[in-house]
């Protein structure tokens, strides 16, 4: 884990841990330790080599990877799992190439393409190049970091109408975020998504969809940071994540079908969360993957996980089974 974000020792004693910034590590830990694993909790900052010296010292049988970046960028999260495979060492959650291909949203959306899977049409703004529209692309349009996750960047000021605005959310975004820009086609409609669990053999959990609330007048609904990760101004205006019901047959197994199609496109493996958009017509639109998505207690994944069934803990346990499966199909293959 993230060396800022390993829990205090007397962690049990914080009152309500939904607002600490280490939860997620809090919750796998915890979970982990009903599992009666033994564990060995590392905090990683910029050096490697606390890794390989962890590994040599307490020979685990697997890694529990819970690193979302390296030297704080993102998509530099894929060299992780990359130097655990150099040193023949299991580990949860996705690969080094399916990560790299996942984080980067034009890349990913070029592969999908291929697939013939929907999904916004869009166009790229780099740093230091003139901000200039493709005429086939239409407004409104969202404008995100090309590789942040986590809904970074994200504001109802994403959402631009004309040329100016466009160039104005562009060298924002360049310039707060250091990073590349991507400017897609804003899908209006249901936000839903889709958990998967599993590597050649695929599990979906049930389908989420975010509902978005009161928001307010003249807001468009969309996932910004706000609505992301405010609890305060989730329970204020009532957005919440739902299980659908009114999805119909057909629907829900094109959206299912649609996701796992994206897991296999990417190379995904071990878990994930597909984010898409449904329109009132019904059409789906896939918006983005997300390998080793939010593993906290009550967040999408736990919370698809417990609808079908699985406690917190043996979401974990599977997991973990996960990753050492995967690395044996991995040894296999070379």
């Amino acid at each position: 884990m993230h060396d800022y974000l390993v829990p205090p020792g007397d962690a049990t004693k914080v009152p309500d841990k939904k607002y600490v910034e280490w939860k997620t590590e809090f919750d796998v830990l915890s979970g982990l330790d009903e599992l009666q694993h033994a564990v060995h909790k590392l905090g990683v900052g910029r050096d490697l080599a606390v890794v390989r010296e962890a590994i040599d010292g307490f020979r685990p049988d697997i890694v529990f990877n819970l690193l979302e970046s390296f030297y704080e960028i993102p998509s530099y999260d894929h060299y992780v799992p990359g130097y655990l495979e150099l040193l023949r060492q299991p580990y949860t959650g996705c690969n080094p190439r399916g990560l790299m291909l996942a984080r980067d949203k034009a890349l990913s959306k070029k592969l999908l393409a291929y697939h013939r899977i929907p999904s916004p049409a869009f166009a790229v703004f780099g740093r230091g190049k003139p901000v200039r529209r493709p005429a086939r692309l239409k407004f409104p349009l969202m404008v995100k970091s090309l590789t942040a996750d986590g809904s970074i960047g994200l504001a109802q000021a994403s959402i631009v109408q004309n040329d100016a605005k466009l160039e104005d959310r562009v060298r924002y975004i360049q310039t707060t975020f250091e990073t590349d820009v991507i400017a897609e086609e804003y899908i209006l409609g249901r936000e839903v998504y889709v958990p998967i669990l599993g590597n050649r053999r695929l599990t979906t959990l049930p389908v989420m969809e975010l509902e978005f609330g009161r928001l307010a007048e003249g807001s468009q609904p969309i996932a910004t940071s706000k609505v992301k990760w405010d609890w305060k101004y989730q329970e204020a205006r009532g957005i919440e994540l739902k299980f659908p019901t009114d999805l119909g047959d057909e629907l829900a197994r094109r959206i299912v079908r649609t996701s796992k199609r994206v897991f296999r496109a990417l190379g995904l493996s071990g878990y994930a969360r597909i984010d898409l958009r449904v329109t009132e017509d019904g059409r789906v639109f896939v918006i983005e993957a997300n390998p080793n998505a939010d593993l906290g207690y009550g967040e999408e994944l736990h919370e698809s996980a417990e609808a079908a069934g699985f406690t917190y803990p043996r979401l974990l346990q599977r997991i973990l089974n996960l990753g050492l499966a995967y690395q044996a199909e991995w040894r296999q293959a070379i």
